[in-house]
């Protein structure tokens, strides 16, 4: 007898076989026909009563889409509304605020030590203009350019800019190929 008390007041919970044990029982069989009756008329109010309100909050949805239309609103509206009210609930949190202000703090510093690099690499170049190696690097460039000048331009230009230079090289050369202008003109028509 002891036995059959303890198996009543086990305080463990339900087994997934004990579960399935449970759901498979015929509660039916301990119902009085009256007990029955009762279910039976619950369940059946029940049903009704959620079909009622199914019905109830379809036709509330279509009111709200129809106030909704005549409004203006529509579903995009409706989106940027959310998203506006959702980034300045953002915008006004803490973690949010003490962000921003240390990116802040961050980028102007950041923008001062560009400029600052910037100075300090003008200054360098101007300094580097300056020195005695660039001047005569910038000598034999200037030296340079004036010889391949006076070579491709021939004596008779006597210096010129280089548009002129090449404009005489292609000109000069055009004569040399035999056949002058009248000849390309011939080339043209055949193509």
């Amino acid at each position: 007898m002891e036995a059959q008390a303890q198996g009543l007041l086990e305080t463990e919970p339900l087994q997934g076989r004990d579960e399935d044990t449970v759901a498979s029982a015929d509660f039916s069989s301990m119902l009085s026909e009256e007990e029955r009756e009762e279910l039976k008329a619950e369940l059946v109010q029940l049903e009704d009563e959620i079909t009622t309100l199914r019905q109830v909050l379809s036709a509330k949805e279509r009111h709200l889409v129809e106030i909704k239309q005549k409004l203006g609103m529509n579903l995009m509206n409706e989106l940027k509304q959310n998203f506006s009210r959702s980034w300045y609930d953002v915008q006004t949190t803490t973690a949010y605020k003490k962000t921003h202000e240390t990116l802040s703090h961050a980028g102007q510093k950041a923008t001062a030590a560009f400029s600052n690099v910037g100075t300090a690499i003008s200054k360098k170049f101007g300094d580097m203009r300056n020195s005695p190696t660039f001047k005569s690097f910038e000598e034999r460039v200037e030296t340079t350019v004036t010889s391949l000048k006076t070579k491709v331009g021939g004596a008779n230009h006597g210096g010129g800019s280089f548009e002129e230079v090449l404009s005489s090289t292609a000109h000069a050369s055009a004569q040399s190929s035999g056949g002058g202008p009248r000849r390309a003109e011939d080339e043209e028509l055949q193509c």
